[in-house]
């Protein structure tokens, strides 16, 4: 069954431009006109049988990027293709690799997607092009869902072997004796998506892939590679630093595009003098209470896997009120069951679904069908993801809409204050470290465990042989004959994940409904969201948390209906382990080093839904979980709290409120989400006993970003500075220091009064 909607998107959209309760909260509404398309014939020699094939699908031209990314594979070389949503960057990597494996059914390709949602959507794609073609090509997905019959098949018969980089990591590379068709033959690997691949993911996965070349070179073989990417500043150098290799530029986008509109929405102001906004899960409901008669299909997104759910409990609410079935109403995010995952996916391609709440697992380019709108509950973090959300709309040819709704932090009230931020300004530069010391050891025990080491062999430019060495001090490695050998029991890959997480997952079990597996959540999520007595939302429905036995991984649950959810506190503890680097500026010292950093659940706060109100607090009794990682911090001298008005609260709150808005404001900077820094301000820090504030990676070893802030320092907190100072609010607000209810009336002032002591 496919709604229709009951008027016409344009006629919605001219509803909402004549609607002057939703004007007075727009600050920029613009209009993306549409482009015609750019078309290029079939290359000269492209297989008949494709040509055929295409026609079938109703493709009898390319787009012009299409046919020069063709030319450009054709010719050996390695390519980034560089579109839009929707632009059919697909067939870009897809008509080489078939012709290629047209001509010699020998030769293989591997597809690598940074989720297991995406590459299961487009083994589909490689799929359904395979029967019109009628020729004996087998694409298969190998991930953690792949049954085990299965694998055998495809590691002998797969022309094509669909993944994700975690599956390389640890379940084909470290057993590459198992696939020796696959490397023996490889003749592409496709990153697709590859701005997905910075900071922390992309520096593992620069090493993944020089694993990958190490043992394509053993078996003989030296693969392409085809790359992909959402508009970003840097894609050329990105892709290069990914493979290490010259890479050919596509980026002028031939397909065609639909007009687009782009709302800038902010929450009205629900208390002046707090500076307090409607909270935008409140105000994404009332938008969509709008929406949702009219039969348009939407997505909302929302920065968190709780905000999805209680986005989806509420929104599911409306459909009660407003007598539409609650199942057109669903949730989609990480945790989620394959088998429900597919079926939301379908659901929103066969047009069951109108509504489905996402995180961002349903940014990247999954095929969900045309959409009519996009919803960002709160600014995704970066410009790439914004335009790449705001492209689930409007897929293909027609009119769409795009509403970002504002949160009250400092980073989204600036972009909606100064869309020409967003609009004028180039999208991000995406970076890498795979030269981090602890990345490259991590990928080197695993090289060594895959294949032994020639004596000289280099892995990385200049170092290889020291850290093999040390590995031999460390009894690690063993060196006989030239080669270093492992020598461990352990399988190194096991003990490293890729995406700043453990590689173990405690999984969730329904008591209430024979033990079932709910879904799962990883390690260091799980004291946050899946303590003891916490509130755990899944598809709407509310679960107690009865245990969560951290031996054996487990949380189990039972069903329970409560008007509240909660919210775990965190305390972190810090320790200085050396001083790399420090300078001294007026008022204060900034030192670069590296610290220990500490972190424990030690209680949740109970929220009630709707009002948002503390109703109730709990203690969480867990295990530290400890890092090791780089840092910048800010050591104020005593001179600047001369005044008698520093008193030691009003330091801390001053403190409180800097930290808060330098957290937030720090990405218009750094290329990094907010997710990828912290910020811990101590009123007297252990080490210096000064006033203090730190600003460290969220990453063991550290990834460099706050280095980049030490040498920013004094433009970021002058930014910092002119934001707290232009804010409207009276004693601080969560626009700019923070939620004053968290802190007392000083917090504002003493920021400010402690900002200008040091003349920036």
């Amino acid at each position: 069954m496919i709604l229709r909607p009951r008027i016409t998107l344009d006629e919605l959209i001219n509803r909402l431009s004549s609607d002057q309760e939703f004007q007075k909260n727009i600050t920029k509404w613009l209009t993306i006109n549409e482009r015609q398309p750019v078309y290029a014939d079939f290359p000269r020699g492209l297989d008949e049988r494709l040509i055929e094939a295409l026609g079938k699908k109703g493709i009898n031209k390319l787009y012009s990027h299409q046919a020069e990314a063709y030319r450009e594979v054709m010719a050996g070389k390695n390519a980034v293709v560089v579109t839009p949503t929707a632009s059919g960057k697909t067939l870009s990597y897809n008509l080489p690799v078939f012709q290629t494996l047209l001509m010699n059914p020998e030769s293989r390709a591997l597809y690598l997607f940074p989720t297991k949602a995406l590459s299961q959507d487009q083994v589909k794609e490689a799929q359904d092009l395979i029967k019109l073609l009628n020729a004996d090509i087998k694409s298969f997905t190998f991930d953690g869902d792949t049954p085990v019959d299965i694998r055998r098949t495809i590691r002998t018969a797969g022309h094509i072997v669909v993944t994700n980089p975690d599956m390389l990591h640890q379940g084909i590379l470290p057993h590459h004796t198992l696939w020796i068709k696959l490397f023996e033959n490889l003749r592409f690997v496709v990153l697709d998506e590859i701005h997905a691949y910075r900071g922390v993911f992309g520096s593992h996965l620069s090493n993944l892939l020089r694993r990958l070349k190490r043992i394509c070179a053993f078996y003989g073989s030296k693969p392409q590679f085809i790359c992909s990417s959402a508009t970003i500043a840097n894609p050329r150098e990105l892709a290069e630093e990914l493979i290490e290799e010259p890479v050919s530029l596509i980026e002028k986008n031939g397909a065609p595009r639909g007009q687009k509109h782009f709302l800038f929405y902010n929450p009205p102001v629900v208390n002046r003098e707090l500076g307090l906004r409607r909270s935008v899960v409140n105000e994404v409901r009332n938008i969509v209470r709008k929406l949702l008669p009219t039969g348009a299909q939407m997505i909302v997104f929302a920065r968190s896997r709780l905000r999805v759910e209680i986005l989806l409990t509420y929104l599911r609410d409306v459909a009660k009120q407003l007598k539409i079935d609650i199942k057109k109403i669903r949730g989609y995010r990480g945790g989620y069951l394959p088998r429900l995952r597919r079926e939301i996916e379908n659901g929103l391609k066969d047009g069951s679904i109108q509504v489905v709440v996402s995180t961002n697992a349903l940014e990247l380019g999954i095929d969900i069908g045309q959409l009519d709108i996009s919803i960002l509950a709160g600014y995704p973090g970066s410009i790439a993801s914004t335009w790449q959300q705001a492209g689930r709309a409007g897929r293909r040819q027609g009119t769409s809409l795009t509403i970002l709704v504002a949160t009250s932090s400092p980073l989204d009230q600036y972009i909606i204050e100064h869309p020409e931020y967003f609009v004028e300004r180039n999208p991000e530069t995406a970076q890498i470290d795979p030269d981090n010391l602890f990345i490259l050891m991590s990928h080197l025990k695993c090289a060594a465990f895959e294949l032994p080491f020639e004596e000289g062999e280099k892995f990385t430019a200049d170092i290889t042989g020291e850290l093999l060495d040390f590995l031999v001090e460390e009894n690690i490695l063993r060196r006989t004959d030239g080669k270093y050998f492992w020598m461990r029991e352990i399988y190194p890959a096991e003990e490293i994940s890729l995406r700043n997480s453990s590689s173990e997952n405690v999984v969730i079990i329904d008591t209430s409904d024979n033990n079932r597996v709910l879904g799962e959540v990883d390690l260091f999520s799980a004291p946050e969201l899946i303590h003891k007595d916490a509130i755990y939302i899944h598809e709407g429905v509310q679960f107690h948390v009865d245990e969560l036995d951290w031996d054996e991984k487990k949380a189990y649950v039972h069903k329970v209906k409560v008007n509240h959810y909660t919210d775990a506190v965190t305390k972190t503890n810090i320790k200085v382990l050396d001083i790399l680097e420090e300078e001294r500026e007026k008022g204060y010292q900034k030192v670069y080093g590296e610290l220990a950093v500490s972190r424990v659940t030690t209680g949740y706060k109970k929220i009630k839904f709707n009002t948002h109100e503390n109703i109730g607090m709990g203690r969480v009794h867990l295990p530290e979980m400890e890092m090791q990682t780089t840092a910048l911090w800010w050591e104020f001298t005593d001179q600047i709290f001369s005044d008698p008005y520093f008193r030691e609260s009003v330091i801390g709150e001053g403190l409180k409120g800097i930290s808060y808005t330098l957290n937030n404001l720090i990405p218009l900077y750094i290329m990094c989400d907010v997710t990828d820094i912290s910020v811990v301000p101590m009123v007297r820090a252990p080490f210096s006993h000064k006033p203090t504030i730190y600003v460290y990676d969220k990453y063991q070893g550290g990834m460099g970003l706050s280095k980049k802030v030490f040498e920013l320092d004094r433009m970021v907190l002058k930014a910092v500075k002119e934001h707290i100072e232009k804010c409207s609010c009276s004693h601080g607000c969560p626009s700019c220091t923070g939620p004053t209810l968290e802190n007392t009336l000083f917090g504002k002032e003493s920021a400010i009064k402690i900002l200008q002591q040091l003349e920036l």
